[in-house]
């Protein structure tokens, strides 16, 4: 009965990695991309969120069910309980990661400060894929003490990506005083980059959540 609650548990963690890595794939692209200024690259983003909200689904059903018929003990039963609220936080990553890329190509045209753009957007893209890259680790990590390490590098970095972003906000505002005709634009930018943002903030999420999987404590409100 061990080994085959062990094997499903084994199973779920993979499937979730799948999905994690799949995002991290994207992101990857989307910062190749913009390093190499080679912005229609990012059409090449092949991330369906249907898809990913249907993997997400499946994972869910396979926990629920191991939790029916295996009665896991106090430190399992942690696991399972945060693998299932970790894929919603995965399927939100995801589409975050589709918007960026997609509203980001809308938006980026010549009449824009594009230079400007590009200096501020592939340190935020790094650090926000820097980010999820430190919490997706943590699922195999069995150490407490390299789990929290992670932890807090997963919160520098989305302190990172806030500082990063107020500072572009900042810029892109002085941009809109100057030039009004193209405000809609820039606020497309700007909505564009803020899912940079809120790919951070989950990756925070997902490392508290694995954080206490394997070490217990206090899950934090999002």
């Amino acid at each position: 009965m061990l080994k085959v609650y062990e094997e499903k548990l084994k199973v779920i963690k993979g499937d979730i990695l799948e999905i994690g890595y799949e995002v991290l794939d994207a992101l990857e692209l989307c910062l190749r991309a913009l390093q190499q200024n080679h912005i229609c690259d990012l059409s090449n983003i092949e991330l369906s969120e249907k898809k990913i909200l249907a993997k997400s689904n499946d994972i869910d059903n396979n926990i629920v069910t191991t939790l029916a018929l295996y009665s896991p003990e106090a430190k399992d039963l942690r696991h399972l309980v945060s693998y299932l609220k970790l894929t919603n936080e995965l399927v939100r990553t995801g589409a975050n990661a589709k918007d960026f890329a997609k509203k980001f190509k809308k938006s980026f045209t010549d009449d824009l400060n594009t230079n400007m753009i590009l200096e501020y957007t592939i340190p935020l893209l790094r650090s926000a894929l820097l980010s999820l890259k430190t919490a997706l680790s943590i699922v195999d990590e069995v150490d407490a003490k390299h789990i929290q390490e992670k932890y807090r590098r997963v919160v520098v970095e989305e302190s990172k990506t806030d500082d990063i972003f107020s500072m572009i906000e900042k810029n892109i505002l002085k941009l809109i005083a100057q030039n009004l005709d193209l405000s809609k634009e820039y606020f497309d930018m700007l909505k564009a980059l803020r899912r940079l943002e809120k790919i951070a903030d989950r990756s925070v999420s997902i490392a508290n959540l694995l954080q206490f999987a394997q070490v217990g404590g206090d899950i934090s409100q999002s």
